[in-house]
């Protein structure tokens, strides 16, 4: 438990790092000879990188990726020398000596971070470590066509790096017979052709469910190791990750008739019990589950009434006893009834934001099953 313990704290939140590892496991266990990694940006989706990368390097993970040099920084003393950090946004202009400082090994994405890291290899007079991303698709990070022209047509451009993987980043994994990805593998393979040989890497969650040709020799999942559906339309193979539990701050019974909420967006239909709850959208919990939402308690289902506000909700708890709910009491908000997908449905949004949008004022429970 974090030192925001559940006396003082507004609700707690319970990270199953056996799980974790457990998907991670699990998610190995699907790849054609290639190694598994972890993507632990974004403090590990919100759920702690300092906590779950060391799970998880225990559990046999060797190759870890963040999106920021601070990240970086902020992970390395956490894992053993021999586990790599890989930058996925690779260093700012200014920033390349520190990736050598703290042992981090940068994902060049244009020519001109390919330059500064050549240029620095050159001027400390040794090889240095770097992944090469080429944009098979997606228009986002990674070298563009003429980039990789350029590249592949002078034989000096990556003088001074020891190469450890060239990848790239599937757009649409998530859905399987989305003809872009059969497209972005053969530009990949295409690249992989025209550059020096180096080991490769494209699939990331969702793409491991792809099949073995998408698997190369690494794997990044990410949002599934926490719990996150990777296939869209079929049944999550994976453990659930996190239970979130709101404490009830106060309960009242309301006529019908009696609007909650601000903007009284809700209006109740019979005699009602409300149970304010200390969750808002200050705490991750999106305001667009306003009359949307769904929590539980003892397995029984339990709305969310009226506008989301920044420091609390309103749930209709009419259907469970009085006497088995009062004040201090916990609701759950995340877990048995409804995971991390079902929340990003009724929110409009996907599994990602609801993970890395949990607040910082939840007591922080981490346990292994």
């Amino acid at each position: 438990m974090s030192s925001r313990n559940l006396t003082n704290a507004g609700a707690v939140l319970t990270i199953d790092l056996g799980a974790i590892c457990d998907n991670w496991r699990a998610l190995g266990g699907r790849l054609a000879g290639a190694v598994c990694g972890a993507v632990v940006k974004a403090d590990a989706y919100g759920l702690g990188a300092a906590r779950v990368a060391p799970a998880l390097y225990h559990a046999g993970c060797r190759h870890f990726f963040v999106a920021h040099v601070g990240e970086g920084i902020d992970l390395r003393p956490a894992l053993p020398v021999d586990a790599s950090i890989y930058v996925l946004h690779g260093p700012h202009p200014g920033a390349e000596l520190e990736c050598v400082v703290h042992g981090l090994v940068p994902v060049l994405n244009s020519l001109p971070q390919l330059g500064a890291w050549r240029g620095l290899a050159n001027g400390l007079g040794k090889r240095l470590p770097a992944i090469l991303q080429v944009d098979s698709g997606m228009a986002r990070l990674g070298l563009a066509a003429d980039e990789l022209d350029t590249v592949a047509s002078t034989p000096d451009a990556l003088q001074g790096l020891d190469l450890r993987f060239i990848m790239s980043h599937l757009a649409s994994a998530e859905d399987q017979g989305n003809p872009a990805n059969r497209v972005q593998l053969e530009r990949f393979r295409a690249a992989l052709r025209r550059l020096p040989p180096a080991k490769a890497s494209l699939a990331n969650s969702s793409g491991i469910f792809l099949g073995g040709d998408f698997h190369f020799d690494l794997a990044r999942p990410g949002a599934a190791l926490y719990g996150v559906a990777p296939v869209a339309g079929q049944a999550n193979p994976l453990r659930a990750v996190i239970k979130l539990q709101g404490k009830v701050l106060q309960t009242r019974t309301i006529d019908a008739g009696t609007p909650v909420g601000y903007s009284h967006t809700w209006t109740a239909q019979r005699h009602t019990r409300i149970a304010t709850v200390a969750v808002g959208y200050a705490d991750g919990y999106l305001r667009s589950l306003g009359n949307r939402g769904r929590a539980s308690f003892e397995g029984v289902a339990l709305p969310v009434v009226g506008n989301v506000s920044m420091d609390t909700i309103t749930i209709d708890v009419t259907d469970v006893a009085e006497a088995r709910l009062a004040e201090g009491g916990l609701i759950d908000l995340a877990g048995p009834l409804d995971g991390v997908d079902a929340i990003a449905a009724r929110a409009g949004t996907i599994g990602y934001e609801i993970l890395t949008s949990l607040g910082r004022r939840y007591a922080r429970n981490y346990v292994e099953t």
